[in-house]
């Protein structure tokens, strides 16, 4: 079974148009780009086909993005986030087990509500920050976004709401999501290749998808150098309740 026999030119081209979109938001933000392109291709999609599409444009947009201040940079970020990786990787392997067993909508309810509530409460100017983060908060962070990311591919909400409580520097956070995601992504790639998702017919869908990705990183990116810390905050919080938002409608509606 061929690519084009599976979907249409026009299927392709909406595809890449997606990815390039998604690609722009993460280039400007930091994340998001699951959340785009599994709502993005799961309109003309089956949800297998959408979750399969998304997995090699985030392995390579999270290693150009975690890269970006070099190996030392990355490497120092997996050390201070080691326990939410460590944590999520698990959690994240066992989530992609369960992909046809249990409904996603009760995990993207679950996880939904609070981050569109925290991004909401921040926004109005409630504050609501971590001081320092203890083994045992981040461990928990990590159990929800590595669960849902397994099951959903979309585990970008709860660690921005994570660093964003924890007012990580713009520059750092955007390295730090680059190194989680990054490593989840391949985590990802492992586990939906056990599950079935991505298999010979899938996988060249997910390959094609990379170059629009990472033509919307690099716009994305040149627009993000601009934006001052406070913009950036106001920014990533707009995108994070539109994602919690999003979260919520898919567990309600599919």
């Amino acid at each position: 079974m061929t690519l084009f026999s599976i979907l249409s030119p026009t299927d392709l081209v909406l595809a890449a148009a997606i990815a390039c979109l998604a690609g722009w938001v993460k280039g400007m933000v930091g994340f998001a780009m699951p959340m785009v392109l599994v709502s993005g291709l799961s309109m003309f999609l089956p949800p297998e086909l959408a979750v399969a599409g998304l997995i090699f444009s985030t392995v390579v947009t999270n290693g150009v993005q975690a890269l970006q201040e070099g190996g030392r940079a990355a490497i120092a970020s997996i050390r201070r986030f080691r326990v939410f990786l460590s944590v999520g990787l698990i959690f994240l392997l066992l989530g992609a087990q369960l992909v046809t067993l249990v409904p996603a909508s009760t995990f993207l309810m679950l996880i939904g509500i609070p981050v569109t509530g925290f991004a909401l409460l921040q926004i109005l100017g409630v504050t609501f920050s971590l001081k320092e983060a203890s083994a045992r908060i981040e461990a928990i962070f990590g159990v929800i976004a590595g669960f849902v990311g397994g099951i959903s591919g979309v585990w970008g909400p709860p660690t921005v709401a994570y660093l964003t409580a924890l007012n990580t520097p713009k520059q750092e956070q955007l390295r730090v999501q680059g190194v989680i995601y990054g490593l989840g992504a391949v985590a990802l790639t492992v586990a939906h290749i056990g599950s079935g998702i991505l298999n010979r017919e899938t996988a060249p869908f997910s390959a094609v998808l990379v170059l629009p990705a990472l033509g919307g990183l690099w716009l994305g990116m040149r627009l993000q150098n601009r934006i001052d810390q406070a913009l950036f905050r106001k920014i990533t919080l707009l995108v994070l309740l539109v994602a919690g938002l999003n979260l919520v409608r898919r567990g309600l509606f599919g």
